[in-house]
C-alpha cells in the first residue's frame, strides 16, 4: 500500500507518460543515454525502498526511450512494491509487447496476476519462465507453488459441485465439543456451561494472547459458531445510531497487528456501551497475529452487538487470505477446517455502515456508475466471494483520486473516483461525508474531496516497514465532525509480517 504522496506521484507520472501507449510515438525524442541515467537513478531509489521516486525516474527513462522493455519491467516491479497491481500489470504487458523474449516481463505479469488472485493466468506465465530458464530453481519453485494453488482451487470447486448443500460447519459437532472436557493443563480463558462470552472472558483472552498463547480450539470454535449465527441475521448495510452524548470511534485496517490493536484500546478505552467502535475491514493478512486480532474482535462483537461493529474489507476473502498469510496462520495454529469456516463467516460480514443517517463508512470506496442509492447498497447480496465488478466490488476495492471523474484502478480491481463523484453521491443520498480505509496514509488518515472523503488507516508502521502512523476517528452523536487521533507503532514479539504467507518473491532489477 502507498502513502498519499506516492499516490499523487503515481497519478502525475501516469498522466505525463501517456505518450507511451500512443501509436507512432515510440521513435520520437529518443535519448538513450539520458534514459539510462534515469533508470540507474530509479534503481537507486528502488533499493532504498523509495518506490514513488523510483517510479518517477523509470517514467522519465520511458519518456526518453519508450522502446526499452526493461524500463517498463522495472516500473512494474516498483508498482508491485507499491501494491498498484493494475498499473504493474499494464507495464508488464507493455514490456512483453516490446520484447516477447523479455523473461522478467512475464515474471512481473505473473506476480501481478498472482497478487490479484488470478492464479491460472499467473501459472501460464510462470510456466513460460520455467521453460525459458530450465535451470532457474527459484522460477521452478514458484511454478510448482502456483500449480499447487490452482490444483487446490480446482479440487475445492469439484467438491463444491458434488456437495452443493454442504458447508464447512457440517464437519463440526458443536454440541459434542461443548460437552467434551477441556484438558486440565490448559491455562487459558474458559467458558462456563452457559457458553456466554462476556468481558471477563475477553479480558482474559487479551492477556492470554499478549503472552503469545493459543486459545483452546473448543472455545475458538464456540466464538466462531456464535458469530456465524449472529452475522447470518445481519444486513448488508448496518444502521448505527450514536446518541448525542456518546463517543463513537471508527478504525481502519488492522492487518494482523495485534499489539497495535491493544494500543488503540489503551489510548481510546475498551469497547463498552458508552464507547462504541466500528472496525472498517482488513482485520487479517500481512501481520502475523491475525488469529489473535480476529478472535478478539469477534468476541467483542458478541459482548456488545449493538455498540461494536465490523465491516468486510477486501482481505476478508479467500484469494487474499491464501496469498497474504491468514490461511497459513490459521492452519498453523488450528486447522484447514477452521480456515474454511472463517471463509464462510467473512462472506456474511456487512459491507458498510450508516451512522446517524449522515455518514457512510465502507472499506474501499464509491462506485463505477452514477445514481447509486443507499437502498441499492442495502439490496446487495453479499454472501459470496467478492466479484470483479459491481457495487460489492467497488465497496471493497475502490479508491479516491484527486482529479475529477473516474479512472482505471491502480490495483487492477474496482475504480478510482474523483471529488465530483463523491459530491454527487452525497447529494443524491443526503449524506455529510464518507469514511473509508484500504490505503496506508503517512499520518494514519487523509482528508480529500473538500473534506467529504476521509481515509483512516489504523496499522502503524505497516508491515514493520512503512514508518506510517496509525489513526482512528472520534465522533459524537450530536457532533459528527471527525476528530483524528494518531499514534506510533508499539513493540511486538519478533515474528515478522507475512510469516505465514506464500513464499513468492521476484526477480531483481535490470
Amino acid at each position: 500500500m502507498s502513502s498519499e504522496k506516492e499516490n499523487e506521484t503515481v497519478t502525475s507520472m501516469l498522466s505525463k507518460s501517456s505518450l507511451e501507449s500512443q501509436p507512432g510515438k515510440e521513435n520520437q525524442n529518443v535519448d538513450k543515454q539520458k534514459a539510462e541515467q534515469y533508470k540507474d537513478e530509479g534503481n537507486k531509489y528502488f533499493k532504498e525502498q523509495q518506490y514513488s521516486k523510483a517510479i518517477e525516474n523509470y517514467t522519465l527513462a520511458i519518456q526518453n526511450n519508450p522502446n526499452e522493455a526493461s524500463y517498463y519491467g522495472n516500473r512494474s516491479f516498483a508498482y508491485i512494491k507499491s501494491e498498484f497491481y493494475g498499473y504493474a500489470l499494464s507495464d508488464a504487458n507493455k514490456s512483453i509487447q516490446l520484447d516477447s523474449k523479455y523473461v522478467k516481463g512475464y515474471y512481473r505479469r505473473a506476480s501481478s496476476n498472482l497478487a490479484l488472485g488470478k492464479f491460472k493466468l499467473a501459472l501460464k506465465d510462470y510456466e513460460f519462465v520455467v521453460k525459458t530458464r530450465p535451470n532457474d530453481k527459484d522460477a521452478a519453485d514458484k511454478f510448482k507453488e502456483c500449480e499447487k494453488i490452482c490444483k487446490k482451487i480446482a479440487f475445492e470447486k469439484a467438491i463444491a459441485v458434488d456437495e452443493t448443500n454442504k458447508t464447512a460447519w457440517d464437519s463440526i459437532d458443536i454440541e459434542a465439543m461443548r460437552n467434551s472436557n477441556v484438558e486440565s493443563d490448559y491455562k487459558g480463558p474458559r467458558l462456563d456451561s452457559t457458553n456466554k462470552i462476556n468481558m471477563e472472558f475477553v479480558n482474559q483472552l487479551i492477556e492470554h494472547y499478549r503472552e503469545q498463547k493459543v486459545l483452546h480450539k473448543n472455545y475458538a470454535y464456540e466464538i466462531l459458531y456464535q458469530i456465524h449465527q449472529f452475522l447470518k441475521k445481519s444486513p448488508t448495510l448496518v444502521d448505527i445510531n450514536v446518541p448525542d452524548d456518546k463517543k463513537f470511534t471508527i478504525c481502519g485496517d488492522i492487518h494482523g497487528q495485534y499489539y497495535d490493536l491493544l494500543n488503540i484500546f489503551k489510548i481510546n478505552g475498551l469497547p463498552s456501551e458508552n464507547n462504541g467502535y466500528l472496525f472498517n475491514g482488513d482485520f487479517v493478512d500481512r501481520g502475523s497475529f491475525s488469529v489473535e486480532v480476529i478472535f478478539t474482535l469477534f468476541a467483542l462483537k458478541l459482548v456488545y452487538p449493538d455498540h461494536f461493529y465490523l465491516a468486510r474489507g477486501n482481505h476478508e476473502s479467500i484469494n487474499m487470505n491464501q496469498m497474504y498469510g491468514f490461511e497459513g496462520e490459521v492452519k498453523s495454529k488450528y486447522s484447514q477446517q477452521m480456515f474454511n469456516i472463517f471463509t464462510e463467516i467473512f462472506n456474511l460480514l456487512p459491507l458498510c455502515h450508516l451512522i446517524n443517517s449522515k455518514v457512510l463508512v465502507m472499506h474501499g470506496g464509491l462506485f463505477s456508475k452514477d445514481d447509486v442509492t443507499i437502498d441499492d447498497i442495502r439490496a446487495v447480496d453479499r454472501n459470496r466471494q467478492p466479484p470483479e465488478d459491481g457495487l460489492m466490488c467497488d465497496l471493497m476495492w475502490s479508491d479516491p483520486q484527486y482529479s475529477t471523474g473516474r479512472s482505471q484502478s491502480k490495483r487492477g480491481v474496482g475504480i478510482q473516483f474523483g471529488p465530483d463523484v463523491t459530491q454527487a453521491f452525497l447529494i443524491k443520498n443526503n449524506l455529510d461525508y464518507v469514511v473509508r480505509s484500504h490505503e496506508v496514509k503517512q499520518e494514519g488518515y487523509e482528508v480529500m474531496h473538500n473534506g467529504k472523503c476521509i481515509t483512516v488507516f489504523s496499522a502503524p508502521n505497516y508491515c514493520d516497514s512503512m514508518g506510517n502512523k496509525g489513526a482512528f476517528i472520534n465522533i459524537k452523536g450530536n457532533d459528527l465532525t471527525p476528530k483524528f487521533v494518531t499514534y506510533e507503532a508499539v513493540e511486538h514479539p519478533k515474528i515478522k509480517p507475512m510469516a505465514y504467507a506464500n513464499s513468492f518473491s521476484l526477480f531483481g532489477l535490470n
